[in-house]
C-alpha cells in the first residue's frame, strides 16, 4: 500500500485523527512519528490515547522521561520521545520492550532510531501547512499496519 496523506485544519482535527487510530488499534501496533518541533506529534498521541479510552489530559511529551506508559484504557499506550537521546541505541533494551509490547507504542522522533525498524510500523510524518493546518502522511509497513490504516483512516 502506498502512503496516504490527510490534511487537518486544527489541533482538534489532528487529535480526532489520532482518536480514530486508537479506536482501530488491536494491540501490537508501532506508530513512528516524524516531524519538526510543534508539528503535532504529541497532539496526535493525545488523540490516540482518547481513542484507547485513556484520559488525554494526562498525555504530555515524554522528552525528559523518554518513555511513559499509560494504562486504564482498553489497551496500554507506551509513548516514547527520542528527541533528547544522543544515541538511542544506548537505550535499546528499554526501547525494545516499549516498541514491541502487547499494547500500542507511539514513538516521537522515530527517524532518530538507527537502524529504523521498518518491518512492522505505521510511519506518520506531520508537516506544517498554513496556520494550524497540518499535512499528515501515513506510510504503513506490514499487514498489521496496513489494516490499521484502512480501519482508521480509509474507512
Amino acid at each position: 500500500m502506498r502512503a496516504t496523506e490527510v490534511a487537518t485544519a486544527s489541533p482538534e482535527e489532528t487529535e480526532a485523527l489520532g482518536a480514530a487510530l486508537g479506536r482501530a488499534a488491536r494491540g501490537g501496533e508501532l506508530l513512528g512519528l516524524v516531524g519538526e518541533l510543534g508539528a503535532g506529534k504529541t497532539c496526535l498521541v493525545r488523540g490516540l490515547a482518547a481513542g484507547l479510552g485513556i484520559d488525554p489530559a494526562h498525555v504530555h511529551s515524554p522528552s525528559f522521561t523518554i518513555a511513559t506508559e499509560y494504562r486504564g484504557g482498553r489497551l496500554p499506550l507506551t509513548h516514547v520521545d527520542l528527541y533528547r537521546l544522543a544515541r538511542p541505541d544506548d537505550e535499546e533494551p528499554l526501547l525494545r520492550d516499549a516498541l514491541y509490547g502487547a499494547g500500542v507504542a507511539a514513538v516521537e522522533w522515530f527517524d532518530r532510531l538507527a537502524p529504523v525498524p521498518d518491518d512492522e510500523v505505521l510511519l506518520i510524518t506531520l508537516r506544517f501547512t498554513t496556520g494550524e493546518g497540518r499535512a499528515i502522511e501515513f506510510a504503513p509497513r506490514g499487514e498489521r499496519h496496513r489494516a490499521l490504516l484502512e480501519r482508521a483512516v480509509l474507512a
